[in-house]
C-alpha cells in the first residue's frame, strides 16, 4: 500500500514521536561527478527527496569520478540541494589517482577543502543513530579496510546507544560478496567488524562500490548465532558505470521502519517516466524482536514507495 505523495508513512495508530511511527531512509552511493554522472538522473534524485521526503539521505561513497576539486564542488552543490539530513561517507575514487604526491600525503586534502572536514560523521535522532566509517585510504587502489582502533570506537559508541534506537552503519566498501562473485574479494576486517556489529546489535550496514544492488546478511557469510545484520548495497545512483545486472541502469533504496521491522525497497531508474520505481521489496524483523520473525506483524505494510 502506497501513502499518498504529500504524506509521511506511519504504523497504524502512530503519532509523532512515537517508537512505532515508520521512518524512512533514501540510500545512494556511487553518484561519480565527473564524465560519468547523468545530471538528469541526479535531478530524480533532488526530486524524489523533495516529494517524498524520508527523514535521512544516506550516500555511501564515491561522489567523484578522480577527486578533482571542480568534482567535489558539483558534489557540494548536490548534497546542498537534498533538503533533509544527508550522512556522507568518502569512497575509493575521493583519493586522487594520479596525483601521486597529494595521494600519499594528503589523501583527502581535495575532499575535505571543497566538499567536507568531516570523513566519519555521526547523524542522531529520537529513533535512530546513523555511524559512518571511512574505508578508503591513500595506498586503496579499489579494494578497502576498516580500521581496527576505528572499528572499537564505534563499537563502543553503538553499544552505548539506549535500546529501541535503529542502529546504522555506513561504509563504501562492501562486507559481504555480491552474488556470482567468483574471486571478488570484501572489506578488510570484515569478519571482526561483522562479529562487532552483529554484537552490539546494528539493524543495517548500507554500503556501495560495486555497482551493483544487492541484499544479504551476517548469518548467511558470518554466522555467530546471533539475529542477522541486515546488508544492503546500492548500485550507481547517478553515473553510467553500472555493472553484471545493472549495467547500464541506476539504483537505490528506500528504507522503512518501525519498532518492529524493516522494509528495504530495490529502486531502478526508468529514463522512459524520468524516475525511479521499485523492482523489489524484503522484509526483515528488527534486531531486537523476540523471537526474530515476522509472526504477528501486520499483513499489510504501509509504504510510502517512490514510484
Amino acid at each position: 500500500m502506497t501513502s499518498p505523495p504529500d504524506q509521511p508513512a506511519t504504523t497504524p495508530g502512530a503519532a509523532e514521536g512515537d517508537p512505532a511511527r515508520m521512518r524512512t531512509l533514501l540510500h545512494i552511493s556511487d553518484v561519480h561527478f565527473g564524465p560519468p554522472h547523468l545530471e538528469r538522473v541526479n535531478r530524480g534524485v533532488v526530486e524524489m527527496v523533495e516529494t517524498r521526503r524520508p527523514d535521512a539521505v544516506v550516500l555511501s561513497g564515491d561522489l567523484t569520478q578522480r577527486a578533482k576539486p571542480e568534482q567535489f564542488r558539483e558534489a557540494r552543490e548536490f548534497v546542498d540541494a537534498i533538503p533533509v539530513p544527508t550522512i556522507v561517507v568518502p569512497g575509493n575514487h575521493d583519493v586522487p589517482l594520479y596525483r601521486f604526491w597529494e595521494r600519499i600525503f594528503t589523501p583527502f586534502g581535495a575532499y575535505k577543502k571543497h566538499f567536507s572536514e568531516e570523513l566519519e560523521p555521526t547523524y542522531r535522532d529520537d529513533s535512530m543513530i546513523i555511524v559512518g566509517i571511512n574505508t578508503a585510504f591513500n595506498w586503496t587502489l579499489k579494494e578497502g579496510r576498516i580500521k581496527l582502533d576505528r572499528l572499537m570506537q564505534v563499537g563502543e559508541q553503538l553499544d552505548q546507544v539506549p535500546d529501541g534506537v535503529f542502529k546504522v552503519v555506513v561504509a563504501h566498501h562492501h562486507m559481504i560478496p555480491p552474488p556470482n562473485f567468483g574471486t571478488q574479494t570484501v572489506l578488510g576486517n570484515a569478519f571482526d567488524a561483522m562479529d562487532l556489529f552483529s554484537e552490539v546489535g546494528v539493524d543495517l550496514i548500507l554500503s556501495g562500490h560495486l555497482h551493483q544492488s544487492y541484499i544479504g546478511n551476517s548469518e548467511e557469510f558470518y554466522p555467530k548465532g546471533r539475529p542477522p545484520v541486515v546488508v544492503i548495497h546500492s548500485g550507481t545512483t547517478t553515473s553510467n558505470r553500472g555493472r553484471a545486472g545493472e549495467r547500464e541502469r541506476n539504483s537505490c533504496n528506500w528504507i522503512q521502519f518501525d519498532d518492529q521491522s524493516v522494509v528495504v525497497s530495490h529502486l531502478l531508474w526508468h529514463p522512459e517516466v524520468e524516475r525511479f520505481r521499485e523492482h523489489s521489496r524484503h522484509w526483515y524483523p528488527r534486531q531486537e524482536r523476540t523471537p526474530y520473525t515476522l509472526d504477528g506483524l501486520p499483513d499489510e505494510i504501509i509504504c510510502n514507495v517512490p514510484g
